[in-house]
């Protein structure tokens, strides 16, 4: 581990390449040699061979001539009629065939060949003997052609030989080519090979310190703070999980500040509130005493403002608790289609109010997670589509089950989120345009940011989409793995 700590992912990439390209430049170089070695190999048998075949040829050549001088030279055997020339001719002619013997003798022929050519040279002589030692009486110890018919079988036979010669060089020449080739394919392999598994090596190592940035950062997204960021690999690699880690421990001091400030400020607002309270409860009491309808006004637009603090002051409470642990409970089987079904019947009244239809297409989906949480995300989605939906609205829920997540969707008539609003819509506090119009109950602002904890803590996602074909109000997706843990 610590000699991985000291490479870089760019030393890493730099030897991945070494070690891919030095295997395939050993490749390369030994089939180079090695048809370099096959290619002069066949060169030089190939010369040999033509050397070889241009002799042969020559002494058969040579054979022929022998025997067509030696029998011009036996007819005329009457030293009358016999020129000076003819033995001549003939001695020539047996010189070039000796001379043509010797020659092939030299091109390093094997041994058979060798055998051959001496055995021919041999039956030459004794032919030569034979006439020569008849000259004077005319009297051959064999038939002419009978001498020459053991002449010409050894050519034959030479001849025979050299070709099968030519044919086993041939074939050696081919098996040393295969051989050659079967060598660079096996070597070939094995280099390609281990090539492959440092490659895959240096792949599992790199790979292995992505996928822990990848969790950590998924982690931070989140919310999950509470795992430190431990990174192994390349020491770029782990100088961004130390980065991380250092990312971690001030996002978790900004979290806890920004809990014990909300926190805080909600517990500071309870004790005025609950004065202000009392005053206003004192001041309806004298006003209904004293029949004085406009303090009465005043104390009942006092009372709403006051409902309405207090609103803020406990959703600020709720929304300073959500990553507390006592709000964490264990996960546990839940059907949503049966919650969803719960949630709306609880909104019943508030729908007859608006006189607003419900429609809703809920496939059964089993989910694992917290059922406070769940529930919370459903309730202030629909809370949110009754308060921006106009009278005589729809509003249409989707529920269903894509496989690995379940997908909800929400979707009324109102208003609407503009684009330039969806990246902030879920901050807290945040308030769009379309919350800020006449005749929008207003609230503190919290309600899709606490959505957007609550999904965050399923690993979910939740996002504004564009509303259907001919639509134009606000449409909201919400995806949570089936099997996510809390």
């Amino acid at each position: 581990m610590k000699f991985k700590n000291l490479l870089s992912l760019k030393s890493l990439i730099v030897l991945g390449f070494v070690v891919a390209v030095i295997p395939l430049f050993l490749a390369v170089m030994y089939a180079a040699f090695g048809m370099r070695e096959t290619s002069a190999l066949g060169r030089t048998v190939n010369s040999q061979v033509f050397e070889q075949t241009k002799t042969i040829r020559l002494v058969l050549q040579r054979a022929s001539d022998i025997e067509r001088k030696a029998k011009l030279f036996v007819l005329l055997s009457d030293p009358e009629l016999r020129q000076p020339y003819e033995r001549q001719s003939y001695e020539t002619v047996r010189a070039s065939f000796k001379q043509a013997l010797s020659d092939l003798l030299k091109l390093q022929v094997d041994n058979r060949i060798a055998l051959l050519v001496n055995e021919l040279s041999e039956k030459e002589n004794l032919i030569y003997q034979q006439i020569i030692g008849s000259e004077g009486d005319n009297n051959l110890k064999l038939p002419l052609d009978e001498a020459f018919q053991g002449l010409r079988e050894s050519s034959y036979t030479l001849s025979r030989e050299f070709e099968s010669h030519v044919d086993h060089e041939f074939n050696e020449l081919r098996q040393m080519s295969e051989s050659l080739e079967q060598g660079l394919l096996i070597k070939g392999a094995a280099l390609l090979a281990i090539s492959s598994a440092a490659i895959a090596l240096l792949l599992l190592v790199i790979s292995r310190s992505m996928r822990q940035l990848d969790s950590s950062i998924r982690r931070l997204g989140a919310g999950e703070l509470d795992e430190p960021v431990t990174v192994h690999g390349p020491s770029d690699l782990a100088f961004l999980g130390n980065r991380l880690e250092w990312l971690r421990t001030r996002l978790m001091e900004l979290e806890s500040s920004k809990q014990q400030f909300m926190h805080n400020v909600a517990h500071e607002i309870e004790a005025p509130l609950a004065g202000i309270r009392y005053g206003a409860e004192q001041m309806a009491d004298e006003a209904e005493l004293d029949g004085n309808l406009r303090q009465q006004d005043i104390v009942r637009k006092l009372g709403a403002n006051i409902d309405k603090l207090q609103a803020v002051s406990d959703e600020l409470l709720r929304y300073s608790k959500l990553s507390s642990q006592s709000e964490t409970k264990p996960k546990q089987a839940l059907n949503m289609k049966e919650l969803l079904e719960t949630v709306v019947a609880d909104f019943q009244a508030a729908l007859t109010a608006k006189a607003i239809e419900m429609r809703m297409l809920l496939r059964p989906v089993h989910i694992s997670g917290n059922a406070q949480q769940l529930r919370a995300i459903v309730e202030q989605l629909l809370d949110n589509a009754v308060k921006f939906s106009p009278p005589k609205g729809e509003i249409r829920i989707m529920l269903r089950d894509s496989g690995t997540q379940m997908e909800l969707e929400v979707e009324d008539e109102g208003p609407g989120i503009p684009l330039d609003e969806r990246g902030h819509a879920f901050e807290p506090f945040y308030r769009g345009k379309a919350a800020q119009a006449e005749g929008i109950p207003e609230g503190p602002g919290l309600g899709l940011a606490i959505v957007k904890e609550y999904v965050a803590n399923h690993q979910g996602n939740v996002e504004i989409i564009d509303a259907r074909q001919d639509q134009h109000g606000a449409r909201i997706r919400v995806q949570l793995p089936l099997n996510g843990e809390i």
